[in-house]
């Protein structure tokens, strides 16, 4: 309705008095309203788009001229507005996602690349001390305190060895005497004629067992402090003590090859290749100083240690293989007592019938 009012007032003539006012044709009302009807229709539509907006995704782009046909109408949802955006943040977070990769290989790459260069430096060193062409950092009080710490955990790892062999020889002992004192104690009740010769011999046989177990109460517990010196306690410090050579080879290696450098020219590349290796010199010799200064440390501690330990042990262990071949039991208990040994009751290590289940 709009349009063809509109149509019709583009075409109507408007006659001019002489004085220049419009005339009073009849056409001139529905021109007048024809033009109030237009803007109140456009007010309306601004209105509407101020305070609800577009909606893209129902809105249509026209190809062809006003009131032309449908063929030319294209749906903006097929148009990807949003969806570019979408894809250019896509693009942008796969961009970040490869520069992070890219930053973790090239970190990797240096790294494997110190590795390599550092395990080249340490192997050469080491083929030159071999065939003895490079110097070595020696310290010989040190050198000879490792030495005798390796040499005494050879020996004690010898007593711990014999030691556990006389606890599974004197426990299968002890499992024969009591077998046998069972056996003595049956043949007493259907001997008459012996009764009172084999139930001496239970007696002496049950009371030997006794004291054999509470004999090797105290070997379990001589073994088991003996074996946490050796591989606990004296291992630590040859871990230690290992790490400390390494530094010491990686020290030597980085000596020998700065002062291989300040033999050759001294261009500008090589003041730059000497200033580096300076820098890598000073710390391999930190860290050489600093591990050299622990074990130095753990070894005083580790022999402040070994004597404590080693002194109450023997002492046990010698009262109480004395106090058992007298045939003292109250010696022997007496020295359980004195260093805090308690045996477990007959049993204890079975299983419980619902374990066994």
């Amino acid at each position: 309705m709009t349009d063809s009012i509109m149509s019709k007032a583009a075409t109507m003539e408007i006659p001019i008095n002489s004085n220049g006012d419009t005339g009073t044709l009849a056409e001139d009302d529905s021109l007048e309203q024809a033009t109030k009807l237009q803007w109140s229709l456009a007010e309306k539509d601004l209105q509407q788009v101020m305070v609800s907006g577009p909606n893209l995704n129902e809105t249509s782009i026209v190809s062809g001229g006003y009131g032309g046909t449908t063929e030319g109408i294209i749906p903006t949802s097929s148009i990807k507005g949003p969806g570019m955006h979408h894809s250019s943040s896509s693009s942008s977070s796969s961009m970040a996602g490869e520069e992070a990769t890219r930053g973790v290989a090239v970190e990797k790459l240096e790294s494997v690349k110190k590795w390599s260069l550092n395990t080249y430096k340490c192997t050469k060193q080491m083929i030159s001390e071999r065939f003895g062409r490079g110097s070595r950092t020696v310290d010989l009080e040190l050198e000879a305190q490792i030495e005798v710490l390796r040499d005494t955990k050879r020996k004690y790892e010898n007593v711990l060895r014999l030691a556990r062999a006389l606890t599974t020889h004197f426990y299968n002992m002890v499992q024969t005497q009591h077998a046998l004192g069972d056996t003595f104690a049956d043949l007493s009740q259907k001997s008459p004629e012996l009764r009172d010769e084999f139930g001496y011999n239970a007696e002496t046989q049950k009371l030997l067992c006794k004291n054999g177990e509470t004999l090797l109460g105290a070997i379990n517990f001589f073994v088991s402090s003996i074996n946490t010196l050796v591989n606990k306690t004296m291992e630590d410090s040859l871990m230690t003590i290992k790490m400390f050579e390494n530094a010491r080879l990686e020290f030597d290696a980085y000596r020998s090859d700065l002062e291989e450098l300040g033999l050759g020219p001294r261009d500008a590349v090589a003041i730059a290749r000497i200033e580096a290796a300076q820098a890598q010199y000073q710390i391999h010799k930190d860290k050489y100083e600093r591990l050299r200064s622990d074990v130095t440390i753990k070894l005083k501690f580790l022999e402040e240690n070994k004597v404590k330990v080693m002194h109450k042990q023997l002492l046990l262990f010698h009262n109480a293989i004395s106090a058992y071949f007298a045939g003292n039991q109250q010696q022997l208990e007496q020295t359980l007592q004195q260093f805090s040994i308690k045996l477990k009751p007959p049993g204890a290590d079975k299983p419980s019938w619902l374990e066994e289940q």
